[in-house]
């Protein structure tokens, strides 16, 4: 038994982790972040909620100046004031920004939130445990193995979880009668934006190809028309 304690210790660690991750992202979020108040963007919500047979959506904005927006274990969205700042300079569209809320939601109702909270802080102990085992026959080589392998991992099932976010997305947009075409401009933005053209290690990339992700979109209109 005692061969296992420190795997058992790893495990342990992970879930100690999860708790405080998730307790500093709420505290973060509590003190960096303001409601929205935007009616433009507040009407496309609630063309989304009303989809969702929902009172409202709520939208935070969380006062940080990288553009991106994101979803928390406890199910609320925030869209960064510097993502916002573009939206007032009139860089990005209001039904542009509503895409980008539509696809946080998926996160929400697909259980991804929860569940990358979980892989994060679970991803030491993976990293541990495949280190302690390979390290038998890999010696030095091991750690180094096991790091690469826990980041494939990982890093494919968050490719995974943006895909099924985007269809969630595009159903949504759908229904509340706002369409896919903002979703799909705004990823043609966002990938000027970030350059993500110049990534030559995109199989390590938590998000897929924006062009890989267009497709997929396009695909499932085609299927629905």
């Amino acid at each position: 038994m005692l061969k296992f304690s420190p795997i058992l210790l790893a495990v342990i660690w992970a879930i100690i982790m999860y708790y405080v991750s998730a307790w500093r992202t709420k505290s973060e979020m509590d003190k960096k972040s303001t409601l929205l108040n935007d009616p433009p963007l507040e009407t496309l919500t609630n063309q989304m909620a009303n989809t969702l047979d929902l009172h409202e959506i709520k939208v935070h904005i969380y006062e940080i100046e990288p553009i991106n927006g994101l979803a928390i274990p406890d199910g609320r969205i925030f869209i960064t004031r510097g993502f916002m700042k573009k939206y007032y300079n009139g860089e990005i569209t209001a039904a542009e920004i509503a895409s980008v809320i539509a696809h946080e939601l998926g996160h929400v109702a697909l259980g991804h939130t929860k569940r990358r909270m979980i892989d994060f802080s679970s991803q030491n102990a993976i990293r541990v445990a495949l280190a302690m085992v390979l390290s038998r026959f890999f010696g030095g080589f091991g750690a180094i193995i096991a790091n690469t392998i826990t980041k494939f991992l990982t890093a494919r099932l968050s490719r995974k979880d943006e895909y099924e976010a985007d269809a969630y997305a595009a159903a949504l947009l759908t229904k509340a009668n706002i369409g896919i075409e903002p979703q799909i401009s705004m990823f043609e933005k966002l990938e000027k934006l970030s350059n993500e053209g110049n990534n030559s290690m995109a199989w390590l990339m938590s998000h897929p190809k924006t062009q890989d992700r267009i497709t997929a979109i396009k695909k499932l209109k085609d299927e629905w028309e």
